[in-house]
């Protein structure tokens, strides 16, 4: 089963990508390898903002993560000139956790995208991936996250 189909089939609609706030490109290619910029937590009602371990449990911070996840891979299909079924694999996330000095669960809300990806893509989701703590994050997000991909 395509990827668009699968993502269909689970009733998920990936956003528009995200365009660059800043003087940054969305991602770069290299070979096979696309890099995307990082993603911050964005839903339908607006950026999603709060700092784990004070105004954000766990399971919103994984929801947040989620976001991120959803626009990743909408700017893998823009990248793929709108056939994110050219995408193989997720090689690598790295998650930025918006979070309190004592507050050490960056893997649990990281665990949001990277079981989502898992979930869309099967094995093909599978990936190597860092979690980790940032005193702030822009715009006051509560999850910032940015991948490399593997595209036919």
């Amino acid at each position: 089963m395509s990827l668009t189909a699968r993502l269909a089939d689970l009733g998920i609609t990936l956003p528009d990508a995200p365009a660059p706030a800043a003087n940054y490109v969305p991602f770069v290619f290299t070979g096979n390898t696309v890099y995307v910029s990082g993603q911050i937590s964005n839903g339908p009602d607006g950026l999603i903002v709060g700092r784990l371990g004070d105004s954000m449990d766990v399971d919103a911070g994984a929801a947040a993560a989620r976001s991120c996840a959803l626009s990743l891979l909408a700017q893998v299909r823009a990248a793929c000139d709108g056939d994110l079924d050219r995408l193989k694999r997720v090689v690598k996330l790295t998650g930025f956790v918006n979070s309190t000095a004592d507050f050490t669960d960056q893997p649990k809300v990281i665990n949001g995208a990277s079981d989502f990806m898992v979930e869309a893509l099967g094995e093909a989701g599978r990936h190597a991936r860092s979690a980790v703590s940032a005193a702030s994050l822009p715009l006051g997000v509560a999850v910032e996250i940015e991948g490399i991909f593997e595209i036919e």
